[in-house]
């Protein structure tokens, strides 16, 4: 992955907004803002799409969503069609569908139920039989059926949200990588500008989109909300013959076709998590969830030095001192290459005709999650200061969607859609944590 710069704009003394983040939730509130007539200046520690926005399966999916999701993912898929369209075919986009296929009786079940929601929205989502199955995938293992949309689609996420932050700066965003915000400036209680490791800049609104730094930033800032943070590992592999355009899961692996003609392929559902001085201030927020999830989550004792929730990463600093962001400009975690081989072999039982599969490339990233799997978008207790964060692995596809609500939020619009599921304070208000649906 290329680690220089794209964007070394000088930062100006006073703006209207100043986004934290150069990740894909970042760029397109800063895009729609802008397209406002906001001035914006976006900074981020390290690379746009350094971490997770460039590190993900490349889907766009609605297939599967939280039903308050759904609407956003909807408009965020018609926004990109439209960026498909100024942008050209560099970005990746493409409709090709994605499909669920299911192992089990238990699992077709949930397709089901997936496909009555879809419904109530309008979704093109459909039952597939295991033949239906075969004639989309042929050569491939018997499932015993599936769920399909078909307008859903893929994109290149290294190539896409790089073209996504030009896009940003030619409609007026001042873009600055390798530029980590310290803290917040603060005037009788309320956001008054920044302070950077490269000066302060003066503003009225500050959105943090900072993914699994999120927390870390705004508990400096007297700001607490339950984040963690977990290990998704991902590979590619040498080009292979097209096994039908659509992107798929089972329980055991999850692949993308690519534009180079090989595969981008996951482990699904498995993930690696840290413990940290978080799991232990979070545990009760995310009990309801680790005990519907413990089977595919593989804990890890001590996160490596420097990441978000490592024993010894710094929980307080002031504008003067060097931060974690700083010191950890890119969150590059190793991958798991053990989860990965598995990966691999269940791929290969899955399509035997492709012959052996070949590994390329791997790499990890760390998706930010939330207890009840949903983001938070909304102002915090200090006025002026903002969070998108919490998209849970979900972010890529949804990005544009939460952007454009993001702006308009902040630009005291109505935002278009029920955000009541995304509030902050579903965290402090004795509400019961909702995990959504289990399709």
């Amino acid at each position: 992955m290329n680690s220089s710069p794209r964007h070394r704009a000088q930062l100006p003394e006073q703006t209207d907004v100043v986004v934290i983040g150069g990740g894909i939730a970042g760029i397109m509130s800063a895009y729609f803002l802008a397209r406002a007539g906001r001035r914006v200046v976006l900074c981020e520690k390290g690379r746009i799409a350094g971490e997770q926005s460039g590190r993900n399966w490349g889907w766009i999916r609605q297939q599967g969503r939280d039903p308050a999701e759904l609407p956003i993912m909807m408009e965020a898929l018609r926004l990109w069609h439209g960026l498909a369209k100024e942008l050209g075919p560099e970005l990746g986009f493409k409709t090709c569908g994605v499909t669920y296929l299911a192992n089990t009786p238990e699992k077709m079940e949930g397709n089901a139920r997936w496909v009555s929601l879809a419904q109530q929205f309008g979704l093109d989502s459909q039952l597939l039989t295991s033949a239906q199955v075969q004639a989309m995938a042929p050569n491939s293992a018997g499932w015993l059926g599936g769920v399909t949309t078909p307008s859903d689609a893929r994109a290149e996420p290294f190539l896409a949200v790089p073209m996504l932050s030009d896009l940003a700066v030619a409609a007026g965003v001042v873009i600055r990588e390798r530029c980590a915000v310290r803290t917040l400036e603060r005037r009788n209680g309320a956001v008054c500008g920044v302070v950077t490791e490269a000066g302060t800049i003066d503003c009225e609104q500050v959105l943090l989109t900072g993914g699994a730094w999120s927390s870390l930033f705004a508990r400096n800032e007297g700001v607490i909300f339950p984040q963690l943070a977990v290990r998704a590992s991902v590979a590619r592999t040498q080009a292979l013959p097209l096994l039908g355009e659509t992107s798929g899961a089972d329980r055991e692996f999850a692949f993308r076709r690519r534009a180079d003609g090989g595969y981008t392929l996951a482990p699904g559902t498995q993930h690696d998590f840290w413990v940290g001085p978080d799991a232990f201030r979070h545990f009760t927020a995310f009990l309801p969830q680790l005990l519907r999830d413990f089977s595919q989550t593989s804990l890890q004792p001590m996160a490596p030095a420097g990441f978000p929730d490592a024993w010894r990463t710094p929980r307080s600093w002031t504008g003067e001192d060097a931060t974690p962001f700083e010191a950890m400009r890119v969150l590059d975690p190793k991958p798991n290459a053990l989860l990965l081989d598995k990966t691999r072999s269940a791929f290969s039982r899955a399509f035997p005709h492709l012959g052996p599969i070949r590994l390329q490339d791997s790499w990890a990233g760390m998706i930010d999650v939330m207890p009840d799997t949903v983001p938070v978008l909304d102002e915090t207790s200090v006025p002026g200061f903002w969070v998108a964060t919490g998209l849970s692995g979900h972010g890529f596809g949804i990005g544009p969607g939460i952007g454009r609500v993001m702006a308009d939020l902040m630009l005291g619009r109505p935002a278009g859609h029920d955000l009541s599921r995304f509030r902050l304070s579903r965290f402090t208000d004795s509400s019961k944590i909702d995990l959504g649906p289990k399709f």
